[in-house]
This record gives structure tokens, sequence and C-alpha cells, in this order.
């Protein structure tokens, strides 16, 4: 695969599984202080709940547009699907990247996975150099599914 567009990707991976890591390790756990006496009975594991309707689709549109924003080379399309405004600088290096990596075709390899507010997209491209899955981290941020970093 082509190093630019390989770069890229990896770079955005890095920086948006940074920023998951981050989010995971700074939000409260909400648990409340251990008691001495133990439980009553052992806890039941609990179903997980079905992921919303609306959720489901807003994160199969934003995985769309991440594909689409790939395989046009973008970056300001992409730079629009983050939770966080992207500098002009890091838009204009990424735009490099994907020009440099010549025509590429990107698709979704399955359903996106959906886990409350978080869920992943594994985007397979196809370039001149070779193939790449990468998975991208999207999260619910303000009511707004985005790509975090």
């Amino acid at each position: 695969m082509n190093r630019p567009l390989v770069a890229g990707l990896v770079l955005l991976g890095v920086a948006a599984v940074g920023v998951v890591l981050g989010l995971v390790l700074v939000a409260p756990t909400g648990g409340s202080p251990a008691t001495s006496s133990p439980p009553a009975s052992p806890p039941r594991p609990s179903a997980p709940a079905a992921p919303d309707e609306a959720d489901t689709a807003a994160v199969a549109v934003l995985a769309r547009a991440i594909v689409d924003a790939i395989t046009r080379h973008d970056s300001a399309a992409f730079g629009k699907l983050t939770c966080h405004p992207q500098s002009a600088e890091a838009l204009a290096g990424l735009q490099r990247t994907w020009d440099a990596a010549g025509p590429v075709t990107a698709k979704l390899t399955g359903p996106p996975e959906l886990r409350g507010e978080s869920a992943t997209a594994k985007v397979h491209v196809e370039a001149a150099g070779g193939t790449k899955d990468t998975p991208f981290p999207l999260h619910k941020e303000s009511g707004r599914w985005c790509v975090p970093g």
C-alpha cells in the first residue's frame, strides 16, 4: 500500500485511539463506595440493551461519510465528521497524504458495531500499493455521532 496513505490512516487511528483512551481514563466510574457486607444475592448478568434505531442509523450514515471522504480524498469533508474542529494544518496534512496516495477505493467491511455511546466502523481501503483495514472509533457527543480526535 502507498506509504503516505498508510501513514495518514495510522495517524488518524492513533489520534482517535488516544482520544478514546483519554476519555476512558478520565471518565468518572459512577460507582458507589464498597460496603463491608456482601450482597444479598449474586448479581445476574443483564442482557445488553438493543441499540436505538436512531443511533444505529446515525452511525451507519457517519461510517458511510468516512468511506466517501476517503474515496474522494476530501479532508474538508472528513474534518466535518470529527467531534472537535481540526486545525487547518492538520487537514492540509491529511489532504497531502491522501493526494500522494493516488486513487483509492474504500468500503465498510460490515455494519458498524454499536456499544452504547461508542461504536466502531471498520473500513477496508485498497490502493496501488496494497490494502489496509482500519477500525474507526466513533463516539456520541452532545447528541451527535462523530470521529473522536
